[in-house]
């Protein structure tokens, strides 16, 4: 591992959100006079000291390209970069490194996948099968390669609890279905999706799956070869990482028949005017000059990940949920939107006779950060009737006495609407 990836306090050995919570900076201050509560973690998670610092390291005295230069600052660019590729490989457990691409997000993942692979796949006629719940980054890239080449799009439904209607998939998957992307778990509901079901029942009819890990990879241990999806993508940022950085996984005999997704430096083997060679992935997809310190800092968020007893994390934010669902029952008028048997740390809620946006406001005055409107995903409002929700979501660092701030917060606004 590189020396960009630094070491922090030794972690305890049971698990503790409140000393993990002192390791994230942002969560000291007060806003509008009270102490923050931050509660929109499906948008954005807060950084840990440990991802500030190894950033701050490396535009301090390691700036320089990578992969091109021989002088030391660019070794070792170079390899805390790479490092940070390997410490990828083994929270995912893929196979190789060659099978991680660094991308922008989960968004650009999605893209790559949709110009590349969908444009070699999917012709007049074909289908593209999503689901009903899905971010618009995992819609509009789909919509743009069927506008493209005559293409169908199919949804998977689902039911008034915010589940998948499995029971419809045999009949959506057909000769036609050229591939089949959906959330692992749903930004707007929280509804953890039976991946294991859905991927066997394309593989068995020679579907590929792309899964749309941004919200499950800060929560679920991943491990993509048990999971055998062809493609997996996620944000960094999602994951107590930077911002503009993010992985795409795809298994490496895929990967291998792709063209490239951009041209540039660095993606090549050889250019004249007449033509030009590629390098293998994953460096095919990675034209011109990388986040550099985006990715030393997403390595950095795996090594905190890592460092975690991800199933004491589990346990902690499972429990938060539950009593944050029972917390937020009590309220009168007020209804959670997703109601699945298996959820992600999301609520999503409506209060009678006001609008999500009012009530993040009055929420922000009390210093407590949540998220309203349609969470890029009008479709799933649309299946529920609604044109937006609040929604509070947790990560490590939450605790009850965030939910009871929360309780605390939506009692003084209503008041506000009396």
């Amino acid at each position: 591992m590189s020396h960009l990836h630094l070491a922090s306090p030794p972690l305890p050995e049971k698990f503790d959100p409140g000393i993990i919570r002192a390791r994230f900076p942002a969560l000291a201050q007060h806003v509008n006079g009270y102490p923050l509560v931050y509660l929109d973690n499906a948008a954005t998670t807060q950084k840990p000291e440990r991802v500030i610092r190894a950033m701050d390291t490396h535009l301090r005295r390691d700036v320089a390209n990578v992969h091109r230069g021989v002088h030391a600052l660019s070794e070792r660019a170079t390899a805390a970069y790479e490092a940070s590729r390997e410490a990828m490989r083994d929270f995912l457990h893929a196979r190789s490194s060659r099978e991680l691409v660094f991308v922008r997000g989960a968004t650009e993942a999605i893209n790559l996948v949709a110009a590349t692979f969908g444009r070699q796949r999917v012709g007049r006629g074909d289908e593209i099968l999503l689901s009903a719940m899905e971010h618009h980054a995992n819609i509009v890239p789909w919509q743009l390669l069927a506008q493209q080449s005559g293409a169908v799009i199919r949804v998977i439904p689902m039911d008034d609890r915010g589940q998948l209607r499995l029971e419809e998939l045999d009949d959506l998957l057909n000769r036609r279905t050229r591939l089949v992307a959906l959330a692992h778990v749903s930004n707007a509901l929280g509804t953890v999706n039976p991946l294991e079901t859905i991927i066997e029942a394309a593989h068995s009819r020679g579907v590929p799956v792309l899964v749309d890990g941004a919200q499950a990879v800060a929560h679920e241990v991943l491990d993509v070869q048990r999971l055998d999806c062809d493609f997996y993508v996620f944000s960094g940022h999602k994951m107590y990482g930077p911002s503009g950085v993010g992985v795409l996984y795809g298994k490496l005999e895929l990967l291998e028949e792709m063209p490239p997704y951009q041209g540039g430096g660095d993606m090549i083997l050889s250019v004249s005017f007449q033509r030009s060679t590629y390098q293998e992935p994953p460096y095919r997809f990675e034209a011109g000059t990388p986040n550099i310190a985006g990715v030393v800092g997403l390595g950095a968020a795996v090594d905190f990940l890592s460092g975690l007893d991800r199933a004491a994390v589990a346990t902690h934010e499972a429990q938060l949920l539950d009593y944050a669902t029972r917390s937020l029952e009590s309220i009168p008028g007020l209804r959670i939107i997703g109601t699945a048997p298996r959820k992600g740390p999301v609520l999503s809620f409506v209060l009678d006779d006001v609008h999500p946006h009012d009530l993040a406001t009055l929420l922000d005055r009390q210093g407590v950060a949540v998220r309203s409107g349609h969470h890029c995903a009008q479709p799933t409002m649309e299946c529920f009737g609604i044109p937006a929700t609040t929604r509070a979501s947790f990560g490590l660092y939450n605790t009850t006495s965030d939910v009871d701030r929360l309780v605390a917060a939506l009692g003084n606004a209503l008041e506000v609407f009396r």
